[in-house]
């Protein structure tokens, strides 16, 4: 299949504030940076008000959720905001979807709702996209699926536009490549965009990541981990072309600690 054009995202919450929130949009679409990507956390603001502000704060900016934990919603739930956020957008929103992580048990339960088994969760996103596809008529809302297990990479292949790599940090490249065949095989004659969140960028792991993704940068360099990218810009630039040589991504996330420094790799690939 032919190359897709590079395109970057920023992943960021909305925790410091409104006008804090605000600004890193702003900033993100100066930038050049193609998305505002927001978690999806009872301990964060809920990605509907946060990307909705938002949109609106930009011109240009999408905005996506990375991703909406299918615990904490019911299927027609987790639609209905999706289709609401296309239409408020005016068709900028992106809707990242996951079986989200395992301490969203407790949070599920503090609304009400169950966590159910791996692949209840599964069945959830995949009734989500097809009501989504239902309500928004001749609208497309663009769905992103992180593929981590291999039923996710099969669904995402299967009913996604955007499927996000989302095995561990130390996953090998030899691996990454026997998943992309995975989710290609499951999706067939179906155009896939593939997209890669970077967790650090640089040789330091600031101590949250590090507690995130529980490894410290030694362990990141050792394994030659597909979560870090270092260098000057010439040898980043190379590594991510060589990521979507070998791979096929082109939509390359970071979080938005790193938001000026991985900017002139923005500048640099940016719909090359």
């Amino acid at each position: 299949m032919p190359q897709k054009a590079f395109r970057f995202g920023v992943v960021a919450g909305a925790t410091e504030g409104g006008a804090k929130w605000l600004a890193t949009a702003r900033r993100a679409e100066e930038l050049g940076y193609s998305t505002l990507l927001c978690p999806d956390n009872l301990n964060l603001p809920t990605p509907t008000a946060a990307l909705a502000a938002a949109a609106a704060a930009t011109t240009e900016l999408r905005v996506g959720s990375f991703v909406l934990a299918s615990p904490l919603r019911t299927a027609r739930a987790a639609a209905w905001e999706a289709h609401s956020l296309t239409v408020v957008t005016g068709g900028r929103f992106e809707l990242g979807l996951g079986t989200g992580r395992p301490e969203m048990r407790q949070q599920a339960e503090e609304l009400g709702l169950p966590y159910g088994s791996g692949q209840e969760r599964l069945d959830s996103i995949s009734e989500t996209v097809d009501h989504v596809r239902r309500l928004d008529g001749d609208a497309h809302t663009p769905v992103m699926i992180a593929a981590g297990g291999p039923k996710a990479r099969r669904l995402a292949g299967m009913k996604a536009d955007i499927v996000t790599l989302a095995g561990g940090v130390l996953t090998t490249r030899e691996e990454m490549a026997e998943y992309v065949g995975e989710i290609r095989a499951a999706a067939g004659d179906r155009d896939l965009e593939f997209a890669m969140n970077i967790w650090v960028v640089g040789d330091e792991v600031p101590p949250w990541i590090r507690g995130f993704i529980g490894v410290d940068a030694e362990t990141l360099i050792e394994h030659d981990s597909l979560g870090m990218l270092r260098g000057d810009v010439d040898a980043m630039a190379e590594e991510l072309e060589r990521r979507r040589e070998q791979f096929g991504v082109s939509y390359i996330s970071v979080n938005s600690a790193f938001l000026e420094q991985f900017a002139p790799l923005v500048e640099r690939l940016s719909g090359k």
